[in-house]
């Protein structure tokens, strides 16, 4: 925001300052603020085939009725980037998942969504853990033939150190 200020009969343009406005709507578009080549962007397209496949699976595991919990797709997103990015625990995950856009867009939480409760974050991890629902995603994710061409690009390089 620049502030026009008057000194002596002569108008004088101000530095920038540095106001914050609290902002009624967000007209962010996480699509945009990502990078078109960006390595998530090829990896969210593999997951997601997999993800839409579990559906079955994941609609046995959670009651129509109830308190909501985490949807199990955005769930697996974020684990899939807690081991992407060696994120330590749910408490650092869920504070990386409220500000860095990245990681809203690659999950799928809108810019003014709130970030999960760490504890409901590992109750609903539990849940999927405990009925093998991710063990099946991660088959499915490395089933696909680009990861399997891609394992075997990666093993060969470590062979040959």
């Amino acid at each position: 925001m620049i502030h026009w200020l008057r000194r002596d009969s002569e108008t004088v343009r101000a530095r920038c300052l540095d106001n914050r406005t609290g902002e009624l709507f967000s007209y962010v578009d996480l699509e945009s603020r990502v990078r078109r080549d960006h390595p998530l962007r090829a990896i969210r397209r593999m997951v997601n085939e997999p993800l839409s496949e579990l559906e079955r699976e994941f609609a046995a595991l959670y009651s129509p009725i109830g308190r909501p919990s985490i949807p199990p797709k955005k769930l697996l997103r974020a684990m899939l980037l807690q081991a992407f990015y060696s994120i330590r625990s749910e408490r650092l995950l869920m504070e990386r998942l409220e500000y860095d856009l990245l990681f809203r867009w690659f999950v799928g939480i809108g810019v003014d969504d709130a970030a999960w409760d760490r504890s409901v974050f590992s109750k609903n991890r539990d849940r999927l853990l405990e009925g093998d629902i991710a063990a099946k995603f991660l088959a499915a994710v490395l089933a696909q033939p680009m990861v399997k061409r891609f394992y075997r690009v990666m093993t060969s390089r470590s062979m040959v150190r």
